[in-house]
């Protein structure tokens, strides 16, 4: 029996050598590996109704300077004031953030410009809108419960305020027509991460979308 069952011992080892030495050999990180990966398929962009009662407009530091060195920004100009004529026509909450030293004169398009009396978000600190500021807490005393999230750099401002937002149980719609970065990557990597690519906390309170796919109504 000692003997049968040494042989029945080296042929399962011989198995399983012979089975690891089948599979298709891999590099041992990302890194190495990157030139073989498949990009994934684009996000299904989804349309979205909003109740403009209890949903806000976020502008995000569409500032000269950034637009000027992520190529997309220009186009996304027009859908941006497209969302803040409407929202503006229901009455609706819009955030602004404005880098630098912060003058509304030199934003991107004078066209996108805060009016008196329109929130501007104070003391945000880095890409999340969220962190270091009251914007959370002024959202809810407002009644807000769903924010529209536009502006430059998509991994950056609109992507980690995306994040911001949802941890702090709003839901999220980001129009992909509303952001821009660098380069195409940055906003490829940014709708995926959003739409699928982030952690269930995250891609389970956004909508990805298209500013002509958002609807206002109760």
């Amino acid at each position: 029996m000692t003997h049968l069952a040494k042989r029945i011992g080296c042929a399962a080892v011989l198995a399983a050598a012979t089975a690891f030495a089948a599979l298709p050999a891999q590099a041992g990180d990302i890194v190495a590996d990157w030139a073989g990966v498949k990009v994934p398929p684009p996000p299904q962009l989804k349309p979205v109704t909003v109740d403009p009662k209890t949903t806000a407009l976020l502008v995000l530091d569409m500032m000269k300077g950034n637009c000027g060195v992520r190529p997309r920004c220009p186009q996304t100009i027009a859908p941006i004031k497209k969302l803040i004529d409407a929202a503006r026509a229901n009455n609706m909450m819009i955030a602004y953030n404005l880098t630098g030293v912060g003058k509304v004169e030199d934003m991107a398009d004078p066209s996108l410009a805060p009016r008196p009396g329109e929130y501007m978000i104070k003391n945000g600190r880095g890409g999340d809108k969220f962190i270091d500021s009251t914007l959370a807490a002024d959202l809810k005393a407002k009644g807000v419960k769903t924010v529209i999230v536009t502006g430059t750099s998509a991994q950056g401002a609109v992507s980690t305020s995306s994040n911001g937002a949802a941890q702090r149980g709003f839901e999220v719609v980001v129009p992909v027509d509303g952001m821009s970065s660098e380069d195409a990557f940055n906003e490829l990597y940014a709708a995926y991460h959003l739409s699928k690519g982030g952690p269930a906390a995250l891609v389970d309170h956004v909508t990805v979308t298209r500013s002509d796919l958002i609807k206002f109504g109760s």
